[in-house]
């Protein structure tokens, strides 16, 4: 069995209506509309998703399309090796919250999973102001 990892939960309000914001986010290929820290140069290919990183390509897999606001995904960086990312969508007052769940990742130090903290927080700010602006239609 293996040992619990710690978590930081990040979110976002996002004042736009939640099914907007779903069917938005729920396209993989608007990830790189505003999620930096995927990597670049997000594409499909034979129907499985890959990203460009740091320290090279990445598969990415997508949960499928639901009605609960999920929207988790899973980075694969090497062969056996599997990063949880879960992401939600929750409805609030006019608008809604778009939560995030960081883990820290064994081996990594304070000063990365601080500096993950911040990347997936700027990434959320900018999904913010992409689907908050007012002449921005979501796909």
């Amino acid at each position: 069995m293996s040992q619990p990892l710690p978590s930081q939960t990040l979110s976002v309000h996002i004042q736009r209506e939640l099914d907007t914001v779903y069917r938005f986010l729920a396209q993989p290929a608007n990830f790189p509309l505003w999620a930096s820290g995927l990597g670049d140069g997000l594409q499909s290919i034979d129907g499985e998703w890959f990203a460009d990183t740091a320290n090279g390509r990445v598969r990415i897999r997508f949960s499928e399309a639901n009605a609960f606001g999920v929207l988790d995904h899973y980075v694969y960086p090497a062969p056996g090796i599997e990063i949880y990312v879960p992401l939600r969508v929750l409805a609030n007052g006019d608008g809604c919250d778009v939560v995030f769940t960081l883990f820290r990742q064994p081996d990594m130090d304070d000063a990365s999973f601080a500096a993950d903290a911040d990347w997936v927080m700027r990434d959320l700010d900018a999904m913010k102001q992409l689907l908050e602006t007012p002449d921005q239609e979501p796909r």
